[in-house]
């Protein structure tokens, strides 16, 4: 993905902004230049700037005819835009060098070795961690640090930001729903970042893409960006929600009543027991689970637990199934190998499997000698 780096330089503490950008329309701009005023803590008198058309149309006898949108973004910052003189690089040496730094260390090249960025906010990291380390040592031409400079010297004099951003060249306003992070846009629906959910956003469309937009406490940044789509075709990003709450795909067992509470204190048996009936669509399960907790009281709470696994395993759900199952098994109990399983959380995702070989013999034992242990 392409991407652009907006790098901005304060002449006299010599602090350096870098953001990076997905493009260079005017909204973009406008976002940078509302981030970076926010960052130094002030708007300095004058910003000067290259030649872009987001600034300048066109020359007119050398005078430069500033862009209209820009001139009212200026008014609102209670700042002046000016552009550098064509063809001089000494009107301009000094962000000229910021950019050359900010590409050497950010860029990936063979010469420093840096690898692809995985993702956007890679790069995004990668800039604020750039920012701390050149705004935090010595410059070589102050003999300064410039975030000191820019504390103690210059931030006092520069103007103060407005609270309110310009939102203007943003796009439409759109209330994030407080219960989906999903908005409408031309009829179609786009995801954003689930920590917006009641917040206010905004919309834009170019020819390809949709760009939304939010407005904090540091200014306005970009939020999300999707390839247009059509009405009942949404476009989401599965990031943009939060995660599943647990239980969501896997019912947890919960008992409600005196009688529940009974039964699943059986052991993870009688929950299995209970999961796997209920799915099976089983008739007059209460009234089953309640002879099983009087069956506990007179054969013993272990064989019964066992006894509804092993019937959970092999779906056998009828009134005398699981009498069957404990007193064929009570006789042989000494051959039997199952896996007993106490935590709630590994009996509902590990299925039955572990109670399959409940009432079975063990491998090398023969027909005849499984006659012989029960009588």
């Amino acid at each position: 993905m392409k991407t652009v780096l907006f790098v901005a330089w304060l002449a006299f503490s010599r602090f350096r902004i870098v953001i990076a950008l997905r493009d260079k329309t005017m909204p973009s701009v406008f976002a940078a230049l509302d981030r970076t005023f926010r960052l130094i803590g002030g708007i300095p008198t004058y910003i000067l700037t290259d030649n872009e058309k987001t600034v300048t149309i066109e020359h007119v006898a050398g005078i430069p005819v500033r862009n209209a949108q820009i001139v009212a973004f200026s008014r609102h910052y209670s700042t002046s835009m000016q552009t550098c003189i064509p063809a001089d690089p000494a009107s301009k040496g000094g962000v000229e060098n910021a950019v050359k730094i900010a590409k050497a260390d950010l860029v990936p090249k063979e010469t420093n070795l840096l690898p692809e960025y995985g993702s956007f906010a890679e790069l995004e990291a990668a800039c604020e961690a750039f920012m701390e380390e050149v705004n935090s040592r010595v410059h070589r031409a102050t003999l300064e640090i410039p975030k000191d400079m820019l504390r103690v010297l210059e931030r006092p004099r520069l103007h103060t930001v407005p609270e309110t951003p310009v939102t203007a060249s943003f796009g439409h306003t759109r209330q994030v729903p407080p219960n989906t992070p999903m908005i409408t846009f031309q009829q179609s629906r786009y995801s954003v970042p689930h920590t917006l959910m009641g917040e206010m956003v905004w919309v834009r469309g170019t020819d390809t893409e949709v760009v939304i937009v939010h407005v904090d406490g540091t200014g306005p940044i970009e939020v999300a960006r999707h390839q247009l789509t059509r009405p009942g075709t949404p476009a989401i990003i599965d990031a943009h929600f939060p995660p599943a709450p647990a239980g969501a795909l896997e019912r947890v067992i919960r008992p409600t009543n005196k009688a529940e509470e009974e039964f699943l204190a059986i052991g993870a048996g009688a929950a299995l027991w209970l999961k796997e009936a209920a799915a099976a669509g089983t008739q007059k399960i209460r009234h089953k689970m309640e002879r099983a907790v009087t069956l506990a009281k007179v054969l013993g709470t272990d064989e019964v637990d066992k006894g509804l696994g092993a019937a959970a395993v092999h779906q056998r759900f009828t009134h005398e199934d699981l009498l069957s199952i404990v007193n064929t098994a009570g006789g042989t109990s000494h051959t039997i190998s199952t896996r007993t399983v106490t935590d709630q959380g590994q009996w509902l995702s590990q299925g039955t499997r572990g109670w399959a070989n409940f009432g079975t013999t063990t491998p090398g034992t023969t027909h005849d000698d499984f006659e012989g242990a029960t009588e």
